[in-house]
């Protein structure tokens, strides 16, 4: 095999590798936030997300500065909405559309009680652990 051929065949498999290495995703923390309340009642595996059927305020995904003592939003990312039937489990896609802030109202609109809003990610970069949010009445 020529020499240079190798050598151009294993920068490829060396550069596919390096471009996904699973290690570099989910970097960075996030978290979906009410006006400037985080959602989650604790950003631990035992947090609960859920929001009242009649809440009002701005729905966002954002970059936190998170401490036992308050969670503060650093920066607005990108997401996308679903929403998951309370009753068949049924996944269904809020819109085509990518934000960075809604009125909760608008969502809340197409849920009801027992749904779950399905918040995702548009950069891998940021991991969004209590992705889910379930209406309550």
């Amino acid at each position: 095999m020529n020499v240079k051929l190798l050598f151009i065949s294993l920068m490829l498999t060396y550069h596919a590798f390096t471009a996904l290495n699973p290690q570099e995703r989910f970097r960075s923390c996030a978290a979906a936030f009410l006006d400037d309340q985080i959602i989650v009642t604790e950003y631990t595996n035992n947090g609960i997300c859920e929001v009242s059927s009649q809440a009002t305020g701005i729905l966002t995904v954002q970059t936190a500065d998170l401490s036992p003592e308050e969670s503060m939003p650093t920066g607005k990312l990108k997401f996308r909405l679903a929403i998951q039937d309370g009753e068949t489990g049924t996944i269904w896609s809020y819109s085509d559309k990518t934000y960075k802030e809604i009125p909760i109202r608008d969502v809340l609109g197409k849920c009801r009680v027992g749904d779950q809003i399905v918040l995702l990610t548009v950069v891998d970069e940021y991991a969004l652990p209590h992705s889910r949010i379930t209406v309550k009445e």
